[in-house]
């Protein structure tokens, strides 16, 4: 019996009057941990439209195994007057005990840095993300998208989010610039590359490589067709001694190839292309670009008074060319530590 719980064939799909994609097929299985990637513009969000049919395909066919659900993270949240997170999450969901919604209250929403009680209105941009993402956890559906979900969050948080997803019954698709988080949760990617889709059997730890052999044989391909073609155009360009239609045929086919051959040329050249840095010199490199000397920083929180240390007697020295991650819960001082960095914000103390 198949795992097959929706696919897409042959379907075209059509925007501003123009054929976006042509003979776009792709299947999800019951379990599978899919990573969604390309470049901006390359038709994600159209594509998870297509699986929850909120965009209708003009052509081909979609099927979804009858009693299939299809839940989504939210991207845009108008929070009602007086609702609270718990109201939020668990609203148009089934009647439960209040022994399994506390279970999950414990088990999803406390994790992601909520309280049941919290008003949605009084959270920040990203809590209010996050309840998005509790929402779709909890509901516990077949299908489950997700759009940029580790936005926002700490890395304590995402850890979490990793094992939680890599145990998640139902299948997965994620967008996501977090490399490293998809790498842990899929065993899949579509990749979808100028109209087409391009299905790896591997996860995202592994895309890098495979996608490096799927454009060494593009290059191949191309080599090989560009030998064809510049046969076909000697030929051509010799001139046809018999004006019979079969060689006129032949002529005009040489030259379209040629056309396309050129356009496939020029967007294979856009995917590979590379972007070249300045060179730095040994002597620029060293050159200190900032120093932290003794440095104090804390602020009061206004709603409690209580002082919050970010930065107590830190000493540090950044040079160019250093490559640094910041990494601290929500709160622990990473904006204001840019901030200092950049000369927005003085400390309160040192130099």
């Amino acid at each position: 019996m198949s795992d097959l719980i929706l696919s897409i064939e042959d379907a075209l799909v059509i925007i501003g009057n123009k054929p976006f994609f042509e003979d776009l097929t792709f299947h999800i299985h019951q379990g599978r941990k899919i990573a969604l990637v390309g470049k901006n513009g390359a038709g994600k969000t159209t594509l998870m439209n297509l699986i929850t049919g909120d965009k209708e395909i003009d052509d081909g066919k979609r099927w979804v195994l009858p009693g299939t659900t299809i839940g989504y993270m939210q991207q845009h949240i108008d929070p009602l007057p007086g609702q609270t997170v718990g109201e939020f999450v668990f609203t148009g969901l089934p009647a439960e005990n209040d022994w399994e919604q506390a279970y999950k209250v414990q088990m999803i929403v406390e994790p992601l840095g909520l309280h049941a009680d919290d008003l949605m209105e009084k959270l920040s941009g990203g809590l209010l993300r996050r309840a998005a993402l509790a929402r779709a956890l909890v509901e516990e559906p077949d299908i489950l998208l997700l759009d940029e979900p580790t936005n926002h969050m700490d890395l304590e948080t995402i850890q979490w989010l990793e094992e939680y997803l890599k145990y998640y019954r139902g299948a997965l698709l994620c967008v996501s610039h977090d490399r490293a988080f998809l790498g842990a949760i899929t065993d899949r990617v579509f990749w979808l590359d100028r109209g087409k889709l391009k299905v790896s059997p591997q996860g995202f730890a592994h895309f890098e490589e495979w996608a490096d052999g799927m454009i060494e044989q593009e290059r191949r391909q191309l080599h090989n067709r560009a030998r064809k073609v510049e046969l076909e155009m000697e030929w051509a360009n010799r001139g046809v001694k018999a004006r019979v239609k079969r060689n006129v045929r032949r002529v005009q086919l040489a030259r379209d190839e040629k056309a396309k051959l050129e356009a496939d040329q020029k967007a294979f050249r856009r995917v590979v292309s590379k972007i070249k840095l300045p060179e730095v010199t040994v002597e620029e490199s060293a050159r200190n670009v900032v120093e932290f000397i003794n440095v104090r920083k804390s602020y009061t929180n206004p709603e409690t008074g209580r002082e919050k240390i970010i930065l107590d007697r830190f000493n540090m020295r950044i040079k160019r060319g250093d490559r640094i991650g910041i990494m601290g819960k929500n709160g622990s001082g990473k904006t204001s530590f840019l901030k200092m960095l950049i000369g927005e914000s003085q400390p309160d103390g040192g130099k």
